[in-house]
C-alpha cells in the first residue's frame, strides 16, 4: 500500500495534524470512541449515548440481561462495552442461538452474531433475513449482513472489511447505534430511578483520561466498575511513589469462589496506601470503592491525580522539598511578569481565569511566539470565554504540556482542574520537551 503521507503536501499534513490534535482531547495520540463521538456531535452527526436510553423494564428482561443477584444499580456500573455485550447476548438467547459474543473483535468477524442480532431486533415488517449466513466468503457475507442493517437505517461506522478485520472501535460504534435505535426491550411501566446520573460527567472523563495516559492496564472505560477491584489504583500508586505497593498483598487474579472477598481486600489495601500518603480519606472505606460509590471514589482519584502532578513538579524542581500549590501561583505570576504580560492570578479560584487569557499569556511566556493573539477573543460572553479556553488547552497540548483538564474547567474556574493546568505548564517550563519524557 502506498504511503499516504507522501501524497500530501506539508500544508495538508499540518492541517490534518492540527485537526487530529483538536479531536484528541486527552492528548494520548489516539482518537477513542468518546472523542470521535464528541467531534461528530459538534458537526451535527449524533452517535448514540451509551446509557441514556437504558430505560426499559428490569423485570421483563433482567433474568437474561443481568447475572444472578445483580440489581439495576450493578448494571449501571458496567462499562459501555460490557453493557452492549450483555444486550447482544440477551438477544442471542432470545433468538434460541447457542453462540455468545465475548468481544467486538474476533467474535464478530464471521458476521454470524450480527446476522442473528439484526434478525432478532428487527420489527417483523422490515424483512430482515439471515441470508448472509448462506454466503461462505466472509467479506461478501459481511456486505450482505450490512445490507440487512441498512433496512433498519443502521448501516453506519463499519464497512464489510472492518467487520472481517474485527476493527474494535468501529464495531463498537456499530453495535451502539443498533442499541440506541432498536433496543427491542420492553418499555417500563414507570420511571426507573437513578438513570438520570449514568452519563459520564466531565469530571469523570477528565480522571479517566488521566489514568489512561498513565499507561494503566486494562484501559479504563468506566470509572467505577473498572476500579472496583483495586488493580488500576495500585498501578497509579506505583507511578506516584514507586515501591509503595507490596504486590505480594495484592490479588491480581480472582478465584471463582472468593473473588468478591479478594476484590474487597484489594480495595481495603488501596485505602490503606492512601492514608500512608497522607490522603484525606475520612469516611472512605474499601467497600466504597468496591461498591463504586461515585463521590468517595472521585475523592480518592482526585488526590491521586494531585499527588502525581505535585510529585512530577518536585522531581523537576530538584530542591528536595515538596512543591505546594502556593509555589505554583508564585511561579505563574513571576513567569508572566518576566515576559511583560499584564495578567496575573491570586489563586486557582481567581475569577479572572474564566476568560482563559492568563493561561494563554502563560503559554506565550513559556514559548514566545506560540500564541496567535488574533485568535484570542476580547469579549466577555460565555461563547468568547469558551473559545479562548479551547484555544488555550489546544495550544498547551501542542507545546507539549500534559494537560488533562477540559475547556469548561477553565471557564467555570474549577479549582482542582485549574491547578493541574498551571502545574502541567510549570512542568513544561522545567523540561521543554516534557511530552517526550517517558512515564515512570
Amino acid at each position: 500500500m502506498a504511503d499516504v503521507r507522501k501524497l500530501l503536501t506539508s500544508d495538508e499534513r499540518a492541517e490534518i495534524k492540527e485537526q487530529f490534535t483538536t479531536i484528541d482531547t486527552n492528548g494520548d495520540g489516539f482518537i477513542d470512541l468518546k472523542e470521535l463521538k464528541d467531534a461528530l456531535d459538534i458537526c451535527g452527526f449524533k452517535i448514540p449515548g451509551w446509557k441514556g436510553n437504558l430505560t426499559w423494564s428490569w423485570d421483563s428482561c433482567g433474568k437474561s440481561f443481568a447475572l444472578d443477584d445483580e440489581r439495576i444499580d450493578d448494571l449501571m456500573k458496567l462499562s459501555p462495552e460490557a453493557i452492549l455485550l450483555r444486550w447482544v447476548n440477551y438477544h442471542l438467547e432470545r433468538a434460541g442461538v447457542a453462540r455468545r459474543c465475548n468481544n467486538f473483535q474476533s467474535d464478530i468477524m464471521d458476521s454470524e452474531v450480527y446476522s442473528y442480532l439484526l434478525k432478532q431486533i428487527a420489527p417483523q415488517d422490515y424483512d430482515v433475513t439471515l441470508e448472509a449466513l448462506r454466503e461462505r466468503d466472509l467479506v461478501s457475507r459481511a456486505e450482505i449482513m450490512l445490507q440487512q442493517a441498512a433496512k433498519l437505517k443502521c448501516r453506519s461506522f463499519v464497512t464489510s472489511q472492518d467487520v472481517v478485520n474485527g476493527v474494535y472501535k468501529l464495531n463498537l460504534a456499530f453495535v451502539a447505534n443498533l442499541f440506541n435505535n432498536h433496543p427491542a426491550l420492553d418499555q417500563p411501566n414507570g420511571i426507573i430511578e437513578g438513570l438520570e446520573t449514568v452519563e459520564e460527567t466531565r469530571e469523570e472523563k477528565t480522571y479517566r483520561n488521566w489514568m489512561n495516559s498513565m499507561g494503566v492496564s486494562p484501559h479504563v472505560n468506566w470509572l467505577y466498575s473498572d476500579l472496583a477491584d483495586g488493580l488500576i489504583i495500585f498501578q497509579l500508586y506505583d507511578v506516584i511513589k514507586p515501591g509503595i505497593v507490596n504486590w505480594n498483598k495484592v490479588h491480581r487474579k480472582f478465584s471463582p469462589l472468593r473473588k468478591f472477598m479478594e476484590k474487597l481486600e484489594n480495595c481495603n489495601y488501596a485505602v490503606e496506601l492512601g492514608k500512608n500518603l497522607k490522603f484525606s480519606l475520612v469516611g472512605i472505606a474499601g467497600q466504597d470503592l468496591n461498591d463504586g460509590n461515585a463521590t468517595l471514589t472521585l475523592a480518592l482519584i482526585w488526590q491521586l491525580m494531585r499527588a502525581y502532578t505535585l510529585s512530577i513538579l518536585t522531581q523537576l524542581a530538584q530542591t528536595g522539598n515538596p512543591i505546594v500549590e502556593k509555589e505554583i501561583v508564585m511561579w505563574v505570576n513571576k513567569k508572566l511578569a518576566d515576559a511583560n504580560k499584564q495578567s496575573s492570578i491570586r489563586s486557582f479560584q481567581d475569577s479572572s481565569i474564566a476568560d482563559a487569557k492568563v493561561v494563554i499569556d502563560l503559554i506565550d511566556a513559556i514559548k514566545p511566539g506560540t500564541i496567535n493573539y488574533d485568535l484570542v477573543k476580547d469579549g466577555g460572553s460565555q461563547e468568547d470565554k469558551l473559545a479562548n479556553a479551547k484555544y488555550a488547552i489546544s495550544m498547551a497540548r501542542k507545546t507539549g504540556a500534559r494537560v488533562y483538564a477540559l475547556p469548561e474547567d477553565i471557564t467555570e474556574v474549577k479549582q482542582k482542574m485549574v491547578m493541574t493546568v498551571f502545574a502541567c505548564l510549570m512542568a513544561l517550563d522545567y523540561i521543554p520537551n516534557m511530552d517526550t519524557i517517558p512515564q515512570q
